[in-house]
């Protein structure tokens, strides 16, 4: 016989061989698989019941869901997804149908959401507050300033760089407002002296840093920010400052695919006395970074 004709013989052969061994090691995994699954518990091979949660980055990033979500999941066996995005972002989301429940800080833009039906019935959550940094140096003279009106006013007329995120969060929100309120549209400087991020708050914060400029931050944010460098907190304790967080169910009216018993769990877990004790016990730094305020 032939050299390439042995060789064609052994190699249909080992194919063979290797097939029928193929055949009974996936008879025996498949036996072993069953075998396996009726060990499993039924509470277990059923799994968790999920939702979603539209969310602002600052109660993400602050690491509070870390924080209460296990309690919650715990209790409840409803596995919780964040979608951390700005305030904007989150209601546009919610808004789309993706997700179940709605967690930010723009009051009237919650209110609005309700009233348009997108969102059955809005509760308020939590609340801390926003502080203004900046340089250490601090050439605006805030610690001098008697308001935060007056605060930009020297910003703005020194022509001192600020950060804004200019990503229509809520903290963006909040800072425009704040502007309107001075009588200054920042707008006409943008580029200038202004400087608009289209970021989160870490991110802003970042750029701030590197260009030793000020900026408006979420109090909790800013506690947990790692790379504050020159900057300090020059302007804060005022009122128009003051944060409101709320949580709203999305209407299944509107989305019938919307998860709206494990969402109104959720929500009535937050506002309850559990979940609005697992808020007021969260700190970093030894300080606490969400104040409970729920009414039912």
């Amino acid at each position: 016989m032939k050299s390439r004709e042995i060789r064609d013989k052994y190699r249909r052969i080992l194919q063979a061989k290797f097939y029928c061994d193929q055949k009974r090691f996936m008879r025996y995994y498949a036996m072993l698989a069953a075998v396996l699954l009726t060990c499993i518990p039924p509470a277990v091979n059923a799994g968790l019941d999920t939702l979603v949660v539209q969310s602002t980055t600052s109660t993400a990033n602050s690491g509070l869901y870390d924080h209460i979500l296990p309690l919650f999941e715990k209790a409840h066996r409803i596995r919780v997804h964040v979608v951390a995005v700005g305030t904007g972002q989150a209601i546009r989301n919610a808004i789309r149908g993706d997700g179940d429940v709605l967690l930010v800080h723009a009051e009237s833009d919650e209110k609005q959401f309700v009233e348009e039906g997108w969102g059955v019935k809005r509760f308020d959550l939590m609340f801390n507050d926003f502080v203004l940094v900046g340089p250490a140096v601090d050439p605006a003279a805030l610690l001098k300033a008697q308001s935060i009106s007056d605060a930009l006013t020297r910003i703005s007329n020194e022509k001192l760089l600020f950060a804004s995120r200019g990503d229509d969060s809520g903290t963006h929100k909040k800072e425009l407002a704040l502007w309107r309120v001075a009588g200054i549209d920042p707008s006409d400087s943008s580029g200038d002296w202004y400087r608009e991020t289209g970021s989160g708050m870490g991110a802003t914060l970042n750029i701030a840093v590197g260009m030793n400029a000020y900026c408006l931050t979420d109090r909790a944010t800013w506690i947990g920010f790692a790379n504050k460098q020159g900057l300090e907190v020059l302007y804060e304790d005022d009122p128009p400052l003051f944060n409101q967080y709320g949580i709203i169910l999305v209407n299944p009216k509107k989305h019938p695919h919307v998860n709206a018993q494990a969402g109104q769990t959720f929500i009535d877990w937050m506002i309850g006395e559990e979940g609005q004790n697992a808020i007021a016990s969260f700190r970093r730094a030894g300080q606490q970074l969400f104040f409970p305020n729920a009414s039912r």
